[in-house]
């Protein structure tokens, strides 16, 4: 069984910083990418970042400057160091993962994680 489990979420001032973690859980995965994506309340779903298993990584241009994809192949975590916090960044943050389990390649999806920016 393969699981995508998230944390780091919370409330933060405009301005401060937080740190989402998302590890794949599970045995024999292999990893194409890994990202987050994010939702607001009456919003669709856009990517924030994702980084691939060659390191490649992509932003939002919302996010650009401010958000930093990295990741633990040891862990098969992926981590989002989020500075500079805006109010419009309040989201539920979604953990994305394009794995490889027993021979299948396909989309997971984490539970998400609340991030409230507010003073």
């Amino acid at each position: 069984q393969v699981q995508l489990v998230e944390s780091g979420g919370g409330l933060v001032q405009p301005g401060g910083s937080l740190r989402l973690s998302c590890a794949a859980s599970g045995s024999m995965i292999r990893i194409a990418a890994m990202g987050w994506y994010r939702q607001a309340p009456g919003e669709q779903r856009e990517l924030v970042a994702v980084i691939t298993s060659g390191g490649s990584t992509n932003y939002a241009d919302s996010v650009k400057g401010r958000f930093t994809i990295s990741r633990d192949n040891a862990k098969n975590t992926v981590y989002l160091q989020m500075s500079s916090l805006k109010p419009e960044d309040t989201a539920v943050y979604i953990c994305y993962g394009d794995l490889i389990h027993i021979g299948i390649r396909r989309d997971y999806w984490g539970q998400g994680t609340q991030v409230t920016v507010s003073s």
